[in-house]
């Protein structure tokens, strides 16, 4: 338990090993939060065990940038492909020519970011659907895993996964933040789940450490969403609000901690259902 706390903000996170190998499933790398010093936040991340990152692609443009940083770095960067519901709007034909290239491309591990966001609306709900579905579809075309995101919005997602389901290959809820009959209707649509910083955070995430022990340990993945939901957890603080891909080792303990689980066997098997999730060949020496 001693090793749990040390990660989970008592004290300083456990040092890095050759057995805590991490994978960022989750990182928006391409932020322009992260323009000054990108170069320093991949080597920090490495540093701290993040061996591998997946890039987000949000949008057509940032897609197309995801898998540039990744194409710099192989087998240590890799990306996915895709519009976010804020972003729905701006799905047209050109895009989804666009994306189905980006699919074809070693580079892209996944479609998505994907899915529905009631919370800010920014998108028409309509427009978010049939962005949504035309994204599933791309995922069935291409055989590639889905990368999903939903907010505030589970009912109408779940019936439209629901429907597509037995048509795709790999699904993961990204950033889940839901309740514990949420989180089982994904599990039962055999979807992965991925934990972010949210359950790093007292005011909104104290409610998902009572069910982290219902995701089997084969479905499991995490990620910092960086540069969003930075841990409130970390010690000593950090003045900057921007999250990083080397803080990935708090999510780990917290998530650990909850789950009544060493750390290390959760970064083991994390790893290991990223590798196979994403179909990652293991990462190349970093200097």
């Amino acid at each position: 338990m001693r090793a749990i706390l040390n990660i989970i903000g008592v004290g300083k996170p456990l040092p890095r090993t050759e057995t805590m190998e991490l994978i960022d499933i989750g990182c928006n790398l391409t932020h322009d939060s992260f323009d000054h010093d990108r170069e320093e936040v991949i080597e920090a991340a490495h540093q701290a065990g993040v061996v591998q990152i997946i890039i987000t692609g949000a949008s057509a443009e940032g897609s197309l940038q995801a898998v540039k940083l990744a194409r710099a770095r192989p087998q240590q960067l890799f990306a996915t492909a895709g519009v976010h519901p804020h972003r729905a709007s701006d799905y047209d034909a050109e895009t989804d020519t666009l994306l189905r290239q980006l699919a074809a491309q070693q580079e892209i591990v996944a479609v998505g970011e994907a899915g529905l966001d009631y919370f800010r609306d920014f998108s028409p709900r309509d427009t978010q659907r049939t962005c949504f579905e035309h994204q599933i579809q791309i995922a069935i075309d291409s055989g590639l895993p889905l990368f999903l995101h939903q907010r505030d919005a589970h009912d109408d997602f779940i019936t439209l996964l629901s429907g597509y389901r037995d048509r795709l290959n790999e699904v993961v809820v990204h950033c889940f933040t839901g309740s514990r009959g949420e989180l089982h209707e994904y599990l039962d649509l055999d979807c992965h789940i991925g934990i972010t910083g949210w359950i790093c955070d007292e005011r909104r995430g104290t409610h998902m450490k009572e069910f982290m022990r219902d995701i089997p340990f084969d479905r499991l993945m995490i990620e910092t969403d960086s540069p969003y939901l930075k841990p409130r957890n970390l010690r000593p603080k950090v003045k900057s609000h921007r999250n990083e891909p080397r803080w990935l080792p708090w999510i780990l303990g917290t998530l650990a901690a909850c789950r009544d689980e060493h750390p290390h066997a959760l970064a083991e098997a994390t790893t290991r259902n990223a590798r196979t999730f994403f179909h990652l060949g293991r990462s190349s020496p970093y200097t």
